[in-house]
């Protein structure tokens, strides 16, 4: 008895001992931080820039780094800066020249570029026309961007947590990284300007940042959002406004523990093998503009305030980004984060040193090259030794998301990510309950379609008629074309419960299994029930099982899009790419048909361009109330091969309705048996 007291008290410490976090005022933050601050200070101070100096000249990395710098520096002194912005669009989600993003981001960057390079010359040359390119910042009526104001963002869903009634939109994500970007600014530009030049940037916080937040955050969807990424982005943008301006405002300690107390929210959310519902990219926007509040705020309060201690953060803190890694080159592309490397090399270097994360120091050794800018050499590579975890599979219990692989840097083994989870975000989520990806030799042989072009209502309610949105162009099941349905429509409730599970997850050197129920993704008008269960015959074989409830006579349909050409031939669909063939072969009672079919893709943009997405369906008409579908996936040679394997396939039931499956391939026969059981089939 007391071993199971203690595994549901382990249980529930896993799950909700992050939330156990206590919450700080102003006053606790003020007694924590120290009280002679001389700028600079937020990430280094007069005294630790020897040891920045002596990095530069001793660590090639970080020479380098600087020598760029040094260089773009010096031509920054004599770039004329053009005080006056260009117009920005009006409908900047639909048509935008991007010259005034263009102008709002480079004098930005360059204002943050030679801050630093004054701070490790002592050259005021370089403070002076830093100022320059920070007073053209200052200078912008506003620094959200357009798209992000009322007559755009206005019939945007809001995610979970927020309240429906939203119509203040007076400040963003971008908002919050110019926030974070000229607090340093401010910080390393200090001694090199008069006071006149230091009140044009500190107004600037206060006018464009600080005071349009500071005591109403209950008017900014964004506050409470701690499933979103915003939720970071922007809070860290006013955390370090705030700590920044101490020196003139100390009573702006307010803001830093509204900053810290809602990242630790956010964090809090993080699931708890790591993952995050938004997506890979999305984690990474959420939790690397985080960790710069959270380095002042630990250096500022003698690590008495230490988001890093998160326990969420903090246990898993790269599972999302390893696990989801696509070798060579690419990540899970779920939702709308897109496929690219996740992450910044000062990023891994950071939480590597933090959080003494050995994973961190894979990522930063293995995945990215050299380091390119000054927070390199601010937060340089840690002596944390580089490891991979035993476990090259994992399931993400929180967001119900699974990774199959042999291991992590083996492009030539296939590697397979499946999801299951809510349909319960209506800013990034797919309506993709039960999907999944087949990636194998770098590319996508079963593919994610990617996310649309933010244009002008992909985030509005008619993001699910956009195919990359909505389950029509995932890998998902249909029953007589039902789709599925998203939880949140704009000023109605959040439906819970719309979505599904991972019901089991296992692992092990030969083979991985996952089996998913996406049923209450759907309506349940035509589909009344699925199950979908994939094994990775490891390294190279999948075999996919779908168990689908529906009217006898029903149509039913399993839908697969690739990256990689499509050629449907008797009885499997050749899948041919760049470095192999792979034959996707239906296993159904009775017979089936091969529908290709291709999407539509125009985005809501004046300059878009029109482009096809294919697919293949595999279709069976159901002889009774429950189907089982079967498909398997593996490399072939050629056509001849793929027909032998066609050729071999072999089901049964035995009287107690458990079901075998069997082929050969090379001379060998896999065998994978299903037991019967009250809900349905399950691997033995």
């Amino acid at each position: 008895m007391w071993f199971k007291k203690a595994l549901i008290f382990g249980f529930l410490l896993l799950f909700f001992a992050p939330m156990l976090q206590a919450e700080i005022n102003s006053q606790d933050v003020e007694k924590a931080l120290n009280k002679n601050l001389q700028h600079p200070y937020l990430y280094f101070t007069e005294q630790e820039k020897p040891a920045l100096l002596e990095r530069i000249k001793n660590d090639p990395e970080c020479r380098d780094i600087y020598e760029r710098m040094l260089a773009e520096a010096n031509r920054y002194l004599y770039t004329p800066v053009d005080p006056q912005a260009p117009v920005e669009e009006k409908n900047t989600r639909y048509y935008s020249t991007g010259e005034y993003d263009n102008y709002y981001y480079f004098n930005r960057d360059a204002a943050l570029s030679l801050a630093f390079v004054y701070q490790m010359t002592g050259d005021k040359k370089y403070a002076q026309k830093a100022y320059e390119f920070a007073n053209c910042v200052c200078d912008l009526q506003t620094w959200v961007l357009r798209a992000h104001e009322f007559p755009i963002i206005y019939s945007r869903v809001m995610p979970w947590n927020v309240p429906d009634d939203q119509v203040n939109f007076t400040y963003d994500h971008v908002t919050g990284d110019t926030a974070r970007m000229m607090a340093a600014v401010y910080d390393w530009l200090y001694t090199g300007l008069d006071k006149t030049q230091r009140d044009r940037i500190r107004g600037a916080l206060l006018e464009k940042a600080i005071t349009r937040v500071r005591g109403n955050y209950e008017y900014h969807w964004w506050a409470v959002s701690y499933r979103c990424n915003w939720c970071g982005v922007c809070n860290s943008g006013l955390g370090l406004a705030a700590l920044a301006l101490l020196t003139e405002d100390p009573k702006l300690t307010d803001v830093v523990a509204e900053a810290y107390n809602r990242i630790g929210k956010m964090f809090d959310q993080i699931d708890p093998d790591g993952g995050w519902q938004e997506g890979c990219g999305y984690w990474y926007y959420a939790t690397h503009t985080s960790v710069f509040f959270a380095d002042a705020l630990k250096r500022l309060s003698g690590g008495q305030y230490n988001l890093f201690d998160n326990t969420r953060f903090k246990n898993n803190t790269v599972n999302f980004p390893l696990y989801c890694f696509i070798p060579p080159r690419t990540t899970v592309d779920f939702e709308d984060s897109g496929g690219g490397m996740v992450g910044a090399s000062f990023f891994y270097n950071k939480l590597a040193s933090e959080t003494g994360s050995h994973e961190a120091a894979w990522i930063r050794q293995n995945s990215l090259g050299a380091g390119g800018d000054e927070f390199d050499i601010i937060w340089p590579r840690s002596s944390v030794t580089a490891e991979l975890p035993k476990q090259s599979s994992l399931l993400f219990r929180g967001i119900n998301w699974a990774i199959m692989r042999s291991d992590f840097t083996d492009p030539g083994k296939v590697m397979v990510a499946c999801k299951a989870g809510y349909n319960d975000d209506p800013h990034h989520g797919h309506l993709d309950c039960g999907h999944f990806i087949l990636c194998w030799n770098g590319q996508e042989y079963i593919a994610e379609p990617g996310h649309s072009a933010y244009d002008e209502k992909f985030f509005d309610e008619v993001r699910y008629e956009y195919p990359q949105a909505s389950s029509v162009g995932h890998n998902v099941v249909f029953v007589n074309g039902e789709k599925q349905i998203i939880a949140k429509l704009k000023d109605k409730p959040m439906q819970e419960g719309i979505g599904g599970k991972v019901l089991q997850f296992r692992t092990s050197a030969a083979r991985d299994y996952t089996l998913m129920d996406p049923t209450h993704a759907y309506p349940n008008k035509e589909l009344k029930g699925w199950r979908r269960h994939i094994t990775l015959e490891k390294p190279m074989i999948t075999v996919v099982l779908d168990e689908v409830k529906s009217a006898t006579g029903a149509e039913i349909e399993a839908r697969f899009h690739s990256q990689v050409s499509q050629q449907a031939k008797n009885g499997y669909v050749l899948l041919d790419g760049e470095k192999g063939k792979m034959a996707l072969i239906p296993v159904v009672e009775g017979n089936f048909t091969f529908r290709p079919g291709k999407h539509a893709i125009l985005a809501v943009q004046k300059n878009a361009s029109f482009k096809w997405v294919p697919y293949t369906g595999a279709v069976v008409k159901a002889s009774g109330d429950n189907t089982v579908m079967a498909t398997i996936i593996l490399p072939v040679a050629g056509d001849t091969e793929a027909e032998g394997i066609v050729k071999s396939v072999k089901k049964s039931y035995d009287g107690s309705g458990n079901f075998t499956l069997s082929f050969a391939k090379s001379g060998k026969t896999f065998t994978y048996k299903y037991k019967k059981g009250a809900a349905g089939l399950v691997m033995e």
